[in-house]
């Protein structure tokens, strides 16, 4: 593994484990047996290093979309496939989903400085890609299919959410994640 996903790798084993307050470049170099000062040539910020961090998870969630609806024929196939693929990618690690979504939200001020422009390219291109391969299958007028699309994505992780809120406060929904992706599948297909 290079050393950049080594960083990587260590900083999201930190934020997963103990949050954003122990994600430190001494924190990460001590974990990896080097300085703060290697650390630093790969990453020469916190904000590059979350907008790294926080990449690489968008973009293994978009390459999950896209293999699922790759070669769905139909919108309603394609629907299921990226409903069931999004929220098992999130309900089998809500940790990830947790830093991906809601942690950024959180941050103290000093952490929410704008993202870079080569970041924010970065993010727009991953759910663009994400979102184009849902709204291809889906037809129609592009710019319709785009904003079903991320509409369609938001829903899942509207899911993933009540999951991870259940889960962190210990008190089991109602229903099972089966019956609850099958129940949104339903609702966000037409009926044939």
């Amino acid at each position: 593994m290079k050393t950049d996903e080594k960083i990587l790798k260590t900083a999201q084993a930190l934020l997963a484990s103990d949050g954003f307050g122990a994600v430190s470049f001494d924190a990460i170099g001590r974990a990896l047996g080097m300085s703060k000062q290697a650390v630093l040539y790969w990453y020469p910020s916190r904000q590059e290093l979350l907008a790294a961090m926080l990449g690489s998870w968008l973009a293994a969630e978009a390459d999950v979309a896209v293999n699922a609806v790759d070669g769905k024929d139909t919108p309603n196939a394609a629907i299921s496939a990226f409903v069931e693929a999004v929220a098992a990618f999130h309900l089998g690690d809500l940790d990830r989903f947790r830093m991906m979504y809601l942690a950024p939200q959180t941050l103290k001020v000093e952490m929410q400085a704008p993202m870079e422009t080569g970041a924010l390219d970065q993010v727009h291109a991953t759910t663009s890609r994400m979102y184009g391969a849902l709204a291809d299958c889906l037809g129609g007028d592009p710019l319709f299919a785009r904003q079903q699309a991320t509409s369609i994505h938001c829903a899942v992780l509207g899911l993933a959410l009540m999951f991870g809120l259940a889960n962190g406060i210990k008190d089991p929904l109602k229903h099972s994640q089966k019956d609850l992706i099958a129940a949104l599948v339903a609702r966000l297909t037409d009926p044939e």
